[in-house]
């Protein structure tokens, strides 16, 4: 028999949490004195051709190794998730504390939200000034931006000089997009202005010259700004090639550069911008749209998936293409019954006719997997899952992070379902990923290895 509290414990454990979808402007800092600085003694930055800045070894760097760790210069969590997320500490809680006052910020606790307020302060007072309105996610990033540079104001360094070097690309897009930018600008200067009332008399007194328009500012922080996420679906950042050579991945705010694979001296370093278990078309308008620039990288010149990802009866999949916003639906409403429901009959009746690898006939299946276990349905949350493994595989070679993830989180229904020896072989494939792409040290790669010594010593007994 299930004991009910332990599989509720254990569902929380594997669930796969969706990104917290936190917003951070991750602007480089000056670098600091001690470790950091030996850090970025590994690299130096160019202007990369075609490309904009970047950054190049200036010697031999081994897979793993930490090159970077940096806090953001400003992050705020996202709307759509701002009543599950604690604003300090960026964990999400069941039951999290309400700001009283603007009635959107959470916290874990008094501890969090009193070291939350002296950046708090004025974003409460600017929330409250226009509720019940709640600006843009890229609004209160750009407002946030400006309050962490006020507190700069009479120690400008390295710091802004980073934030000037950020391109806005507004000479490269379209008007209709200056245009909603333009609006975004508007409703900047109308959130802050109880803070900072004559906005741009004060932008121009502590900020670059490139960032001093309202305008500039929001295209920039939508350019530049990274979204973090949970410490087991961190979004990697920036891709130029099939195998990037670096992953970015967070403890909390703080973003940690590894290299995932041995890197020459002056080879340069790189990371996916964007989610690349997509078809090559979807990542370039992204990336276009997003970023601004055109891939040229052998992944999307080559177009090598696309057809793997495509691959079965086309009439079915296409099924499967079609049903998958109201399926996301579903997932963002939590409705985890219906969906289950829902994605098991398309599987169960037209899956046959589409392999595994097929991209849509996978998303069908991480859906089933994510509702089976918010269900407490283990026997056909690990039936999905174990399908997922050889294509994970094939999509992102090790070592990779999603796979990584992945592994421990049908290791950790194998051990529930007291599949011990498998759960350790399992557990044993992620630690061999994640210790490359979170360190040692990282708190994901720690409970890892709990787990894996709880399979040992059962097996022991």
């Amino acid at each position: 028999m299930v004991n009910v509290q332990a599989a509720r414990k254990y569902a929380g454990d594997v669930r796969s949490s969706p990104s917290c979808d936190v917003i951070a402007f991750a602007c480089l800092r000056g670098i600091p004195n001690g470790s950091e600085r030996i850090m970025a003694s590994m690299f130096e930055r160019f202007a990369s051709p075609g490309k904009g800045n970047g950054l190049r070894a200036t010697t031999a760097i081994k897979s793993g190794k930490l090159l970077f760790s940096s806090e953001p210069l400003a992050s705020c969590v996202s709307t759509k998730v701002a009543k599950d997320v604690c604003h300090r500490c960026f964990v999400r809680r069941e039951t999290l504390l309400r700001c009283s006052q603007c009635k959107m910020a959470r916290y874990c606790n008094i501890t969090c939200q009193k070291q939350a307020w002296a950046d708090h302060k004025k974003e409460c007072k600017c929330l409250r000034s226009i509720l019940p309105r709640v600006p843009t996610d890229s609004v209160r990033l750009a407002a946030r931006v400006i309050f962490t540079l006020l507190n700069l104001e009479k120690s400008r360094n390295e710091e802004l000089y980073s934030l000037d070097e950020h391109e806005s690309h507004l000479s490269c897009m379209s008007e209709q997009k200056k245009q909603g930018l333009s609006q975004l600008a508007s409703m900047l200067e109308l959130y802050i202005k109880q803070e900072v009332p004559e906005i741009a008399p004060a932008i121009k007194s502590f900020l670059p010259e490139s960032c001093r328009q309202p305008l500039d500012l929001i295209a920039k922080v939508t350019c530049n700004c990274f979204t973090i996420s949970d410490e087991e679906l961190q979004e990697t950042g920036v891709g130029l090639y099939p195998r990037p050579n670096c992953v970015m991945v967070f403890e909390g705010t703080k973003l940690h550069l590894r290299a995932v694979r041995d890197i020459q001296t002056a080879e340069e370093l790189t990371i996916s911008y964007i989610e690349t278990l997509s078809l090559t078309e979807q990542r370039q308008k992204q990336l276009e749209e997003q970023y601004h620039f055109t891939c040229r990288c052998q992944k999307c010149d080559s177009q090598d998936t696309d057809t793997l990802m495509q691959s079965g009866e086309q009439a079915t999949w296409h099924t499967f293409m079609e049903a998958l916003p109201k399926l996301e639906g579903l997932k963002a409403a939590s409705d985890w019954r219906t969906l289950l429901e829902r994605c098991t009959r398309l599987l169960s009746t037209e899956g046959s006719d589409v392999p595994d690898e097929n991209l849509f006939k996978l998303r069908l299946t991480d859906m089933a997997l994510d509702s089976a276990i918010h269900l407490g349905r283990w026997e056909e949350a690990i039936r999905h899952g174990e399908k997922t493994l050889p294509v994970y595989r094939r999509y992102y070679p090790d070592p990779h992070p999603v796979h990584g993830i992945q592994l421990m989180r049908v290791a950790k229904l194998q051990h529930y379902l007291e599949r011990i020896k498998d759960a350790l072989d399992t557990f044993k494939q992620a630690f061999e990923i994640l210790k490359i792409t979170h360190g040692i040290d990282h708190n994901l790669v720690a409970g890892l290895l709990l787990k894996m010594e709880e399979c040992q010593f059962e097996m022991d007994q």
